[in-house]
């Protein structure tokens, strides 16, 4: 509230104002000078403190089983049978469908050839060795013999591998226990090593994988913690692995992250994320708004003995709340945390955080000191009159 006293003295006017408990008398007219009492502006001071400075970035990621495997085949062929299905769950080593290699046959037969090969070079030999035995055969005819069987053996065994590997080719098989999430071929279909036959999801939790730019995957690492959000509920996840190669398709790094208690989200599904971008641990900090900016560069007031003093910083990270300080205070110093545009470097100023007694005290200064000032004036007036 606003009061004003008039006192008309000889075509002159005094006006003595309260603004908002401050007591500013001026007394105007003829060639007396203007007479001004100021308060000095208070302001409120903090410490600055050590703490952990952190930014987060949002992103989004795309869900999917912890643990999952693309089926390809060994090697070309026609699909003849296919024994699952999209949905089915499966063991590890269960088959999943059969290729007609056209190769299976003619490596089957080759074993078998070789395998007759080797029984009747073997049986041979034994009919030697006793001829051997009895001097009836010379030392370099049964060394001959004694080669050919071992020659046998060894095509034996390299037309069983062959026969094994081409088996196995047209034998798909699932290589861990879980889901089969998607099948991808039909009864007739041609395939070849470069085709996904299907994917198996294995048993367990999901993941989500995401892409993030250089200036983000340097601040993750594995073990971090993030968060996933989708339709409002928030889920924790952890980083498994964080690639250091940039992905060829989109410029960017994958990082992967498992979602234990994500079994509610569907493969494929869509997720926000939000990791930690960059951390600063245990710096030094002051509010943001305690930092102002002059031609670009940083700085802060400090008090000290009932003045301001103008604190050239370097600033690091800043969050919303609190600002990273480099140089150019120190921890015990009283860090300025209000504004007024009556701050400047060496102004004088009080702090807001005096004790009640103190406050009480300095109104009560005040209040005599505007009584005094009013009746400096009203005398005046009266010996003008």
């Amino acid at each position: 509230m606003t009061k004003k006293k008039i006192i008309k003295i000889a075509g002159s006017v005094i006006v003595i104002a309260v603004v908002a408990g401050l007591v500013v008398p001026r007394i105007l007219g003829g060639n007396k000078e203007e007479i001004v009492a100021e308060v000095p502006p208070a302001v409120t001071v903090v410490k600055p403190e050590n703490r952990t400075i952190e930014l987060s970035s949002e992103l989004i990621g795309t869900i999917e089983p912890d643990s999952i495997v693309y089926v390809t085949p060994l090697g070309s062929g026609e699909i003849t049978s296919v024994n699952v299905q999209t949905g089915d769950m499966v063991t590890a080593g269960q088959l999943l469908c059969v290729i007609d290699t056209k190769q299976v046959e003619s490596s089957r037969i080759t074993a078998e050839t070789a395998r007759i090969s080797y029984e009747e070079a073997k049986k041979n030999l034994d009919r030697y060795t006793v001829l051997y035995q009895a001097g009836d055969v010379a030392e370099a005819d049964y060394q001959s013999l004694v080669d050919k069987v071992q020659l046998a053996k060894l095509q034996y065994d390299n037309a069983k591998i062959a026969y094994n590997i081409q088996l196995e080719s047209s034998q798909v098989t699932a290589p861990i226990a879980g889901r089969v999430e998607s099948f991808n071929v039909k009864v007739h279909d041609m395939v070849s090593p470069q085709t996904n036959l299907c994917v198996i999801s294995g048993e367990g939790g999901k993941a989500v994988t995401f892409y993030v730019p250089e200036r983000i995957v340097n601040g993750l690492k594995t073990g971090d913690s993030i968060r996933v959000e989708k339709n409002g509920t928030d889920r924790s996840a952890t980083i498994t692995e964080v690639s250091s190669m940039i992905d060829q398709a989109s410029g960017l790094f994958k990082v992967k992250a498992s979602v234990p208690d994500g079994n509610t989200l569907a493969t494929g599904t869509s997720v926000k994320l939000y990791v930690i971008s960059q951390r600063a641990e245990n710096v030094l900090s002051v509010p943001v708004d305690s930092v102002y900016y002059e031609g670009g560069n940083p700085f802060v007031y400090t008090y000290v003995d009932g003045k301001l003093k103008k604190n050239a910083v370097t600033v690091g990270l800043a969050d919303n709340n609190y600002t990273e300080i480099k140089e150019g205070i120190g921890a015990d110093d009283q860090v300025v945390a209000t504004w007024t545009s009556e701050l400047y470097d060496g102004s004088v100023v009080t702090l807001t955080d005096e004790t009640t007694d103190e406050k009480q005290a300095a109104e009560g200064t005040t209040s005599d000191a505007a009584a005094e000032t009013e009746g400096t004036l009203t005398e005046t007036s009266g010996s003008a009159q």
